[in-house]
């Protein structure tokens, strides 16, 4: 104030000294207004300013005022991740919906244990930490110790003496003078358990709120932000910047390995640092000894937790909840890291003791492993990231794991077609279930289940041959068989693991390895099977098609005519499998020269075919295609259009780029350029 009245008194003397000047230079004897008693008292005036002047200038000045805001005070804060990682657009995206509010914002950061939740809220407090005047974080993983440190945070404000139940509002008033400000609260479980310690009833505006959990259910609360693992470029990225070394394509593969977990690429990354491990010796180490190796090694930021023991504590609360829970869980560690049809369960109810068999105890089982964060439920599947199966694994007593592999079994041979041939949904079914098959069937199944995982191995190599993978298919089949030769009184599941062998050799282009299986096979059947059996009418359909190609034709007519007489006598004259001991048959008229002969069994099976599957079923595809060649021999003029029929199907189902496809289109063209 003082200076101020100085600064006019000063003003009014340069006024007062113009004044004077000007009126001697204008020789004015006359001044407008008030300044006219300056001119006729001048040291009068003069005498009165000059006091005033010399008390305003002997004030001492004060300090001005800080122009800048002053530092954010925080509170617990977490020192920062220098290899923090991506997320550049969902930190963005955090801030833009905090600020979209004026009042109290409130969001809610969830997924997976080891997602990168509270790194994410870390990373977005240090991004904007100059946006804020107050930082607290506050652990929420226990509910009971939230208002203790809320009672901490209260002396950190400088409130003395507060007790527990006014520390948590005598906080939120504190902060009223520290807006804007930022509480971050670590881990919470369910809405409920953390509502008290929560703003309300407009006790501190301007304020933001972050809560990361692992817990479903916090949408009517507040604003949720999913967060996922990492994308492959993001997990490549960090391990390329930690470790020395490393190539993209054993990056690639880690990542793949883990999940792209980022908490288990923190972890990989710190095992490869510490015991100088090459990224193509910690690559091998995963495949081989995964469960082993996710308890090992330390992130950097958090040396105390490791992928092995981050859902301990959850699976814990489940067991004594929800044991079933834990149960199902357990299964499904034992399958492979893709969507679990839920249907494999209520299938079979005795999988988990009956529970899925009531609607409401399922949906709440199932439901368990959702809201906990240890699996995402779809419509009718569920979700079990690779890690969460790895360290359940780990962490399962001998016994369970072959009583869970048992029951997966079963689940699974009586979930999955064994009639290729006839079911509808064969196809969309068994790609849907083959990879949970290979991941029970495989590594020397516990003698409760061989017989099972034989079957299963069998019957998945039955179903690549039909997709065209042969490589694989070999390899299961010779699995099954030496699990049906270890046991005994196996003798006819053997002699199907042979016949099955003895197609793959033949359609790989052994023949003659394919007619010593299945002369093998049809020797075993014979031995311990009815001769009216069907198993032995497909031996010997497999067989008549293999001397076939060895050109041996007088010989494999008959096995085909005996073949198609067993087949129709077991069937009926209408059923699919006839109609393909009709197209082995009508194989050894062609081969012998009589297309005449071979065109009305193919046309049977191409009506038998036709009444049976959809129309754009592959059989029906390969009957067109086998048809035209036969009718194009007997210069019939349908010929060309049969052919473009069936290269359609298999354009529709196989792809155009399939060799069989390719083949189609192939007879295709020929065929057109006949007809020209």
């Amino acid at each position: 104030m003082w200076r101020r009245l100085a600064s006019a008194v000063a003003a009014l003397l340069v006024l007062f000294v113009g004044s004077l000047a000007f009126n001697a230079a204008s020789g004015q004897s006359h001044w407008p207004g008030p300044l006219d008693f300056v001119r006729v008292h001048p040291w009068v005036v003069l005498l009165l300013l000059i006091p005033l002047a010399l008390i305003g200038l002997g004030q001492p000045p004060r300090p001005e005022r800080r122009q800048d805001p002053l530092p954010p005070t925080a509170y617990r804060l977490p020192p920062r991740n220098s290899d923090f990682t991506g997320r550049d657009a969902t930190l963005r995206q955090v801030r833009q919906r905090l600020t979209s509010v004026n009042d109290v914002a409130m969001l809610v950061v969830h997924g997976l244990g080891g997602v990168g939740k509270t790194q994410l809220a870390v990373e977005y407090a240090y991004r904007y930490l100059s946006k804020y005047r107050f930082v607290a974080f506050l652990n929420a993983e226990t509910p009971d110790l939230v208002t203790p440190q809320f009672v901490s945070l209260a002396g950190e404000l400088g409130l003395a003496e507060v007790s527990s139940d006014q520390a948590i509002p005598r906080v939120y008033g504190n902060l009223v003078d520290r807006r804007p400000w930022l509480i971050i609260f670590d881990n919470a479980e369910k809405p409920g358990t953390l509502a008290p310690a929560l703003p309300s009833g407009g006790l501190a505006g301007n304020g933001h709120v972050i809560v990361t959990t692992r817990v479903s259910g916090w949408s009517s609360s507040a604003g949720v932000v999913d967060l996922e693992v990492f994308t492959r470029q993001e997990s490549m990225k960090l391990l390329a910047q930690r470790v020395p070394g490393m190539t993209e394509a054993v990056a690639d593969r880690i990542a793949e390995q883990l999940g792209d977990l980022p908490l288990a690429l923190e972890q990989a990354a710190g095992y490869m640092g510490y015991h100088q491990t090459t990224p193509e010796r910690y690559r091998d180490l995963l495949a081989s000894h995964l469960e082993d190796m996710i308890g090992r090694g330390e992130p950097s930021h958090r040396p105390s937790v490791v992928v092995a023991t981050l859902w301990q504590l959850s699976v814990e609360r489940l067991e004594t909840d929800q044991p079933q829970a834990v149960r199902l869980l357990e299964l499904c560690a034992l399958l492979a890291p893709e969507p679990v049809p839920l249907d494999l369960f209520t299938g079979s109810p005795e999988t988990l003791d009956g529970v899925p068999a009531d609607p409401l105890a399922w949906d709440a089982t199932v439901g368990a492993l959702a809201g906990l964060g240890l699996a995402r439920r779809g419509d009718a599947s569920l979700v079990v990231h690779r890690l969460v199966q790895a360290a359940i694994r780990a962490g399962m007593p001998a016994e369970a794991h072959v009583d869970a592999r048992v029951r997966l079994c079963r689940a699974l041979l009586a979930a999955v077609p064994d009639d290729l041939h006839s079911a509808p949904d064969a196809r969309p079914r068994w790609q849907q279930l083959l990879p949970h098959v290979l991941a029970v069937a495989k590594d020397d199944p516990p003698a409760e289940c061989a017989a099972d995982a034989a079957v299963l191995l069998r019957l998945a190599s039955e179903f690549l041959v039909q997709i065209g993978d042969y490589s694989v298919a070999l390899h299961l089949c010779e699995s099954a068989l030496a699990i049906d030769e270890s046991l005994e009184g196996r003798s006819a599941e053997v002699g199907f693991d042979l016949i099955a062998l003895s197609q793959i050799h033949r359609d790989l282009g052994a023949p003659e390895r394919s007619r010593q299986l299945a002369e093998r096979a049809l020797n075993v059947h014979e031995s311990c099977l009815p001769a009216d059996s069907p198993a032995i009418a497909t031996d010997l359909a497999t067989l008549a098609r293999t001397l076939c190609i060895l050109g041996e034709h007088e010989a494999a007519r008959p096995l085909a005519e005996r073949a198609l007489r067993i087949d129709e006598a077991a069937y009926g004259p209408d059923d699919p499998y006839v109609s393909f001991d009709l197209i082995a048959l009508a194989n050894v008229h062609v081969d012998l020269g009589d297309h005449a002969g071979a065109a009305p069994l193919i046309a049977r099976a191409l009506r038998i075919r036709e009444a049976k599957y959809a129309p754009d079923h592959l059989y029906i595809g390969y009957v067109l295609l086998f048809q035209a060649r036969v009718l194009h021999t007997l210069n019939d003029s349908t010929a060309a259009e049969l052919a473009r029929r069936g290269a359609h199907i298999l354009h529709t189902r196989l792809g155009r780029t399939h060799p069989k496809t390719e083949d189609a289109f192939a007879l295709v063209d020929s065929l057109q350029d006949g007809t020209r």
